[in-house]
């Protein structure tokens, strides 16, 4: 009934640079700025980053993987860690290349080998699954406490994941409900899920129905699926003043850890 989850099959760590907006006439924004297209072609690393990154969401210009791919490329070979994340992207998703998960996996440890969260990230949710290197539990912990140390929510909550299931690590559901709960008050939808799921079997934590239909019902409102059927399945068990009491703390708690 009430079901822990990692990331989604798929889906990694694509920064922020990387969301690919839709414009609703259709147009192509003007072409990007002189100046900065001279400085990235005179090796300018950070003027190269940017330059792949207007052309991956498609800012000022017309949307076009390839040429993103290629400035982030000159980027990354230059040592710049949030370029070589993005290229791994890149290849993890067949992004203006080939779809090529070793080639993405040489790029995600080359930013995360420099202290890059997202591409320790990415790197372990690659050894959680098996994708482009052996499936190894005990490197995707390594990863994502990596990346966790340093703030990165969906880390956080991966690794939760891992004490809870005990992937990698030894089982420990209060390091679990500690590490969800670190992610869940950053807006991590899937950690709020996760918590709720705690509460609700008493697992790390003692047992809470209300406080477990109150995550369930932050979650659900950011559009977690198995959150909602678990909230509805919680709420059956609460009167209708604690139901009425966890309502109101579910919105306060929505408003404050909602992600941005």
């Amino acid at each position: 009934m009430y079901a822990l989850k990692g990331i989604l099959p798929g889906v990694l760590a694509l920064m922020l640079l990387l969301t690919l907006p839709v414009f609703a006439d259709g147009t192509a924004e003007p072409g990007p700025p002189k100046a900065l297209v001279q400085k990235a072609e005179q090796g300018d690393v950070e003027a190269q980053y940017k330059l792949g990154s207007m052309y991956a969401r498609g800012r000022s210009v017309s949307q076009d993987d390839k040429n993103a791919v290629k400035w982030f490329r000159k980027a990354a070979e230059q040592g710049f860690a949030g370029a070589q994340n993005n290229l791994g992207v890149m290849y993890a998703n067949g992004y203006g290349v080939p779809q090529d998960d070793k080639e993405a996996v040489k790029w995600y440890r080359k930013a995360a080998e420099q202290g890059f969260a997202a591409a320790q990230f990415d790197l372990g949710v690659m050894y959680a699954r098996g994708r482009g290197v052996s499936q190894d539990d005990k490197k995707a912990v390594k990863w994502y406490r990596k990346a966790g140390e340093q703030g990165h929510a969906r880390a956080q909550n991966n690794l939760g994941l891992m004490y809870a299931k005990g992937r990698g690590i030894p089982q420990d559901y209060k390091e679990a409900v500690h590490l969800y709960r670190n992610a869940a008050e950053h807006g991590v939808a899937g950690a709020q899920n996760n918590l709720g799921v705690m509460y609700a079997k008493g697992r790390g934590i003692p047992q809470d129905y209300k406080e477990a239909y109150v995550w369930f019902n932050v979650a659900a409102a950011q559009g977690h699926q198995d959150a909602a059927e678990s909230r509805d399945a919680v709420a059956q068990r609460l009167d209708a003043a604690t139901l009425s009491e966890a309502q109101e703390q579910a919105r306060i708690y929505f408003e404050k850890y909602a992600s941005e």
